[in-house]
């Protein structure tokens, strides 16, 4: 029995094959490349001394996801893969819809024909739209305020309803807040393809000379340093998080809980910058500029279902995160260098 994890070599996903092979999980995995690195594969291998099987396959071709099913014998999924850049998905709404809902019909589609009943779904903090108050609690209305997170909040009311007509179903919902970090190994970490838009992947190429100018977007807000303040959480921490939900999952009959995975922490944009500097020993330079549009001035999680639920807390800092992320890029230059 597998745990079939898509988008598998993405950052978030990539870190939790890690932790589920540490935890003595089978695992099978699928990733198209779109916007991951095969070189995460083998990282994943260097890491935890163990192989896995692996296929490159698209989820928007059914035959290939009912290959996948058909020669494997998968106890649950984790879905990951999807498009996930919130500025691409307003300037491409259908792209996003197009992509990120038809291919999660797909893998429900097999599953059900397959018999497999429990799915842990990579949703996100985005599901709360604009919260009116932090922390930010499960129980929140829920809303979306770009294409981004308009697919999760309908794959989410998807496995809602699902679970209400065919209570055989279980579905584990984690809400992400900001993932940052890297392996402490430098062996993986978050590397995406093409133009960066998270705070960090910008960091890093500033850093490490790839960028001129590094901007905050406004510093006017009313927090305490005038910037943004958000939940970041270390990505290792966040992959634990499913390792815990893969266990919830075992245990529930049914169900379709959800579960913010943050820290219960708001860091702000110049708290990140001014701890990678410090950390790091490195001279940012950065600039401040006007807000961007749409941006809240504060949001965080209240973890605390997820700590007496699932058993899991985050444990690393925001020291961590800015080291963690740094090492990375350093170990991958290194290697694209030798």
């Amino acid at each position: 029995m597998a745990v079939l994890v898509s988008g598998g070599a993405g950052f978030i996903g990539s870190h939790t094959c890690v932790e589920l092979l540490n935890a003595g999980e089978d695992i099978v995995v699928f990733d198209n490349f779109y916007n991951s690195n095969p070189k995460a594969l083998d990282g994943i291998r260097k890491i935890t001394g163990k192989d896995f099987k692996f296929y490159e396959a698209d989820m928007l071709e059914m035959a290939e996801v009912d290959k996948i099913f058909s020669e494997n014998d998968i106890e649950q999924v984790i879905h990951f893969a999807g498009y996930k850049c919130v500025p691409e998905s307003v300037k491409h709404p259908l792209k996003y819809y197009s992509n990120n809902l038809r291919g999660t019909f797909n893998i429900l589609e097999t599953m059900k024909k397959y018999g497999v009943t429990k799915f842990v779904f990579s949703s996100s903090a985005t599901v709360y739209g604009y919260p009116e108050k932090v922390p930010v609690y499960e129980d929140f209305p829920l809303s979306a305020i770009n294409p981004y997170g308009s697919t999760k909040l309908i794959i989410e009311n998807l496995c809602r309803e699902m679970y209400a007509a065919n209570p055989q179903w279980t579905f584990i919902l984690l809400r992400y807040f900001n993932p940052v970090g890297a392996h402490k190994s430098g062996l993986i970490g978050e590397d995406p393809n093409g133009i960066p838009n998270n705070l960090m992947p910008l960091v890093l190429d500033k850093a490490m000379g790839k960028r001129d100018i590094l901007q905050i977007t406004g510093a006017d807000y009313p927090t305490p340093d005038g910037t943004c303040i958000r939940d970041y959480i270390h990505v290792v921490d966040l992959a634990k998080g499913h390792v815990a939900a893969v266990k919830k999952a075992r245990e529930l009959e049914n169900g379709c809980p959800a579960y913010n995975l943050g820290t219960g922490h708001g860091y702000s944009v110049k708290e990140i910058l001014d701890t990678f500097q410090r950390v790091n020993n490195i001279d940012l330079g950065y600039t401040i500029g006007p807000r961007r549009p749409g941006d809240a001035a504060a949001c965080y999680s209240d973890p605390t279902l997820a700590e007496k639920e699932l058993g899991w807390k985050a444990e690393l800092g925001i020291e961590d995160m800015c080291r963690d992320a740094w090492h990375f890029v350093q170990v991958r230059n290194s290697e694209n260098n030798g």
